[in-house]
């Protein structure tokens, strides 16, 4: 498998790129929307969003309410979660469950099983950051997964004339609005981030990885150094151990002040 994602401006773009993947018989459970919203606004778009693609909309019913924390599934098509560092959000299908149960929001038991059992080969849980950085920002997501590179190919080819931005185009913006702060705050430490950028921001990247960021740092302190000892593999003979580390410890700091900004909220 391999997930082709696109970041649309408009929720009604990314609607259409979804449209044309499943006319391109991308599999259901292998696509998703993700777009943000506050939770009275998608509460009343649950009575409008269709249980299948046959029917029309108005006949969707909500076959749960929302549960803990404003979660809720519409038809078994429509899941609407509250994704910590974003806030509210609704995800089509079992590959939007599984994507924002990876980014820490908790789908209910019936949807997380569900999501589990289809074990989706391919999950893009390295992209989840970026994802969630287009979403605060008010844009929509599309990710699919294609079974080969045909279909990756025809894949991108129906975001990019919906308008999509490439997820690596994303990545770049995300970075360029973070990177001031970050050269002040390593330049601080004396050393040159204009040296150090590139395993600086390896390090920042790999703490945001789904399956690491929400736990204390002697539980993932082996993933940081199997990240580490991957990229040194890549360069061999580059003295990127401090940078890397430096930027892996940001990264987390980073994530754990967009949790306490929801919280505060709160």
């Amino acid at each position: 498998m391999e997930a082709v994602s696109g970041v649309f401006k408009t929720r009604a773009a990314a609607e259409r790129a979804v449209h044309e993947a499943a006319k391109a018989a991308i599999p259901a459970d292998r696509i998703t929307l993700l777009t943000p919203g506050s939770v009275d606004h998608l509460e009343k778009e649950m009575q409008s969003v269709p249980t299948d693609t046959a029917e029309q909309p108005g006949m969707g019913k909500a076959i749960g309410a929302l549960l803990g924390g404003g979660v809720g599934i519409t038809g078994g098509s429509l899941l609407i979660a509250l994704v910590p560092g974003v806030g509210p959000i609704t995800a089509l299908g079992l590959l939007g469950a599984a994507i924002v149960g990876a980014a820490g929001a908790a789908v209910g038991a019936a949807v997380g099983d569900r999501a589990e059992k289809s074990t989706i080969e391919g999950l893009p849980e390295d992209e989840i950051y970026v994802y969630e950085d287009a979403l605060r920002g008010g844009r929509s997501v599309v990710v699919a997964l294609a079974e080969n590179a045909d279909s990756a190919s025809h894949l991108r080819e129906v975001m990019k004339k919906e308008g999509a931005e490439s997820v690596d185009a994303a990545r770049e913006q995300w970075w360029i609005g973070l990177r001031s702060a970050e050269e002040s705050h390593y330049s601080k430490s004396g050393k040159n981030f204009a040296d150090d950028e590139e395993f600086y921001r390896l390090g920042f990247q790999a703490a945001l990885h789904a399956k690491t960021r929400c736990m204390e740092f002697d539980q993932v302190s082996g993933e940081m150094n199997a990240a580490l000892e991957d990229v040194q593999r890549q360069h061999p003979g580059v003295d990127l151990e401090e940078s890397f580390t430096r930027g892996y410890r940001r990264g987390r700091d980073y994530y754990q002040q967009l949790c306490d900004q929801d919280k505060n909220a709160a």
